[in-house]
């Protein structure tokens, strides 16, 4: 079973104050599986992981540690063409959402696959745009 993840989730991960049972129960399923992420994902979890960092929210010995566990889960980067110039743009328009959440919202889409994602927002596009919302249970 695999599914695109958004970075809310992998986030979760790391951050304390962030996790939930969501997130929990999604990298329980990594255990047999593995997730598909815009390329996108890596910098937007590096981003999140060093902003934590910056803001004492994480030590640096603890980012480095969540960045050593990421590297080493099976997630792997979408290789698969984008679509046309403009496509996030569109789809960001017609949802408000920014133009990296709709990256991931035309993953899932492209590859068919559910969405993995703590965003609410992302979750209501995704449900506007009939992409399932991935439900680990």
């Amino acid at each position: 079973m695999s599914f695109v993840l958004d970075a809310s989730v992998a986030v979760a991960w790391c951050l304390p104050d962030e996790q939930s049972a969501y997130a929990d129960l999604v990298i329980e399923v990594l255990r047999d599986s593995y997730a598909i992420a815009p390329p996108l994902w890596r910098l937007e979890v590096v981003n999140a992981l060093l902003v934590a960092e910056r803001r004492k929210r994480l030590s640096k010995a603890d980012a480095e540690a969540a960045i050593r566990r990421m590297a080493i889960l099976p997630i792997r980067i979408d290789a698969s063409p984008a679509g046309e110039f403009g496509s996030e743009f569109f789809v960001a328009r017609e949802t408000a959402l920014t133009a990296y959440d709709a990256s991931y919202l035309l993953c899932a889409s492209r590859l068919g696959l559910p969405l993995a994602t703590a965003d609410a927002k992302l979750r209501k596009a995704a449900a506007y745009l009939a992409i399932p919302v991935f439900s680990p249970r």
